[in-house]
């Protein structure tokens, strides 16, 4: 894959289709989030499985798949967002029809669990596909998030800033394409064809409940992969629940410092109130002083 592709812009009236990938959701919490969508000034459409539940996953494979490729299909769609995250896309990837998206690009959007359907995609396709807020637990965000979701899908962002919280562990400027996710479920792409090369990219990880020792392994595991060698910066979001904030700096300057790039810590997207979207496989640059992230070129068409 060599051609990078954007989806056409979301705007005021578009309609955003609901798939669920993943974990099942709640039915009547999820309606709440569904009704805030709605008074942003957008048509849902949910898919036919949505509120499909088999223990942890949300319906059966084929269903979940079947929504999947019914949003990309229908042309009455401008956008995709995930239902929530927990755990099931992996499970998509071998049988996703990756010609279908390529004729039908799309915005998608999703993070924790749709890491790995993001990352396939944009591997198979080049479509740019966005890293942020899911359905389950919309109205619950911080303002901010909300409105930057939308400013950013519609083309109305050029730059992703941190200031206000995050840290700089390691100074400098970096440009390259934005890459990454949940840092679970990169580990688990790692010798799959659904792993995008990472290669001079700007690494972005994050993640929820894991303790200390695990994000050590996963770290040490990107490192003993190789593709740690490779990037050209990296942003550390919020690892929500693993541990207080001095520590996990602490982790990250020691199993990080070799590699000599510019990094932040802390940036104001996972698992958060405030968990603000941005474009993966966009070319994009870090200016670790400043902790903003800067969109070289626009996201959607």
């Amino acid at each position: 894959m060599t051609k990078y592709i954007k989806p056409p812009a979301l705007k005021q009236g578009d309609r955003i289709g609901i798939a669920a990938p993943a974990g099942p959701v709640d039915s009547k919490d999820f309606k709440r989030h569904l009704s805030l969508l709605e008074a942003s000034g957008f048509k849902i459409q949910t898919g036919p499985h949505v509120y499909d539940r088999d223990t942890y996953l949300a319906g059966n494979d084929s269903d979940r798949l079947s929504d999947l490729h019914t949003m990309f299909k229908d042309k009455g769609i401008q956008a995709i967002f995930c239902a929530r995250g927990g755990y099931g896309t992996m499970r998509l990837l071998p049988e996703i029809n990756y010609d279908l998206i390529l004729d039908n690009p799309k915005i998608l959007v999703g993070y924790s669990d749709v890491t790995a359907l993001l990352s396939a995609i944009f591997k198979k396709t080049g479509l740019t596909v966005f890293h942020g807020p899911m359905v389950q637990g919309f109205a619950d965000l911080h303002k901010t998030t909300q409105k930057h979701l939308f400013q950013l899908l519609s083309s109305e962002c050029a730059v992703v800033s941190g200031e206000a919280q995050a840290r700089t562990l390691f100074p400098g400027k970096a440009t390259g394409r934005l890459m990454g996710g949940n840092l679970t479920l990169l580990c688990h792409l790692l010798g799959t064809p659904y792993m995008p090369d990472l290669k001079q990219s700007l690494l972005f990880i994050e993640d929820r409940g894991e303790s200390m020792y695990r994000i050590d392994r996963m770290l040490t595991h990107l490192n003993l992969s190789g593709q740690l060698e490779r990037i050209s910066g990296l942003v550390a979001g919020q690892f929500e629940q693993c541990g207080d904030a001095e520590t996990i700096d602490r982790l990250l300057k020691e199993r990080l410092a070799h590699l000599e790039i510019p990094i932040l810590t802390d940036f104001p997207a996972g698992h958060g109130h405030e968990n603000l979207a941005w474009p993966l496989g966009n070319h994009a640059e870090l200016d670790a002083d400043r902790k903003t992230i800067k969109l070289l070129e626009p996201c959607v068409s």
